[in-house]
């Protein structure tokens, strides 16, 4: 089975990235036996502890499902402990700047090529590996995923997605239309604007992109442009289900 950072090599590869902000290893085991490619394990917005990612991230085990973590920051602390509870890959959130990718680039890699402190005491039986053939098992299969959420990123989007390195990216929909002014108007001009800069330099760079999804025509409206992934919230769809089943009740 090959890993996520190959597969997103593979230009017909399409996916689902199915974001989990509910603690919970029954949550992600479900996604991932529903079939997802990776789930996203929220340590920005989600009611998350590191116990709770830990569990998560075991529970994808015998699954096509890479577990990747949002980090609250750019941090390389942050992202060793993340990376030590065995996630396959970092997504990165408000990178709006070249050194902010080179900085989430390196924090992935060991030195001499990173800033990667070494210490996978649980990561190692995640991967079936060991202590001493750790870096060389797993560091070339590690996913380095770039949220593009600001209007500083958009300045600077052609040079970000440049950097060596880069697996994907996320147009972040819902945050950039914060960021813009224009919160919750995913029709507006200048989110539109913004997103045509992004798919440029994707492709410019052969970056693949992934975005959230307002409904399943914007789905296909995403892969017929190229995108390369869907994403979803496990607790707006647990929301949506229960907002349904409620309105039986009239």
């Amino acid at each position: 089975m090959a890993n996520l950072k190959a597969r997103l090599r593979d230009t017909e590869d399409r996916m689902l990235f199915y974001v989990c902000t509910i603690p919970s290893a029954v949550v992600s085991q479900a996604v991932a036996a529903a079939g997802a490619d990776a789930v996203i394990i929220d340590m920005e917005h989600g009611a998350l502890d590191h116990a709770s990612v830990h569990a998560m991230i075991a529970a994808t085990a015998g699954t096509k499902c890479a577990p990747l973590v949002r980090v609250a920051e750019n941090d390389t602390t942050q992202v060793k402990r993340m990376l030590d509870l065995g996630a396959e890959g970092i997504v990165f959130p408000l990178v709006r700047t070249v050194d902010d990718a080179r900085r989430a680039v390196a924090s992935l890699r060991y030195p001499p090529n990173g800033t990667r402190g070494f210490g996978p005491f649980i990561a190692q039986s995640r991967w079936g590996s060991s202590m001493p053939t750790f870096a060389a098992d797993t560091e070339d299969k590690l996913v380095c995923c770039l949220l593009i959420e600001t209007a500083e990123a958009i300045e600077n989007i052609d040079n970000i997605l440049a950097v060596e390195g880069v697996d994907c990216a996320v147009t972040a929909l819902f945050d950039l239309t914060v960021d813009l002014g224009v919160m919750g108007q995913f029709t507006h001009p200048k989110l539109l604007e913004a997103i045509g800069k992004i798919e440029e330099a994707a492709r410019k760079n052969n970056v693949p992109l992934i975005s959230n999804i307002t409904s399943s025509e914007h789905a296909k409206e995403l892969f017929a442009k190229g995108y390369r992934g869907i994403g979803g919230f496990d607790v707006l769809a647990l929301r949506a289900n229960a907002t349904d089943l409620c309105k039986l009740l009239d």
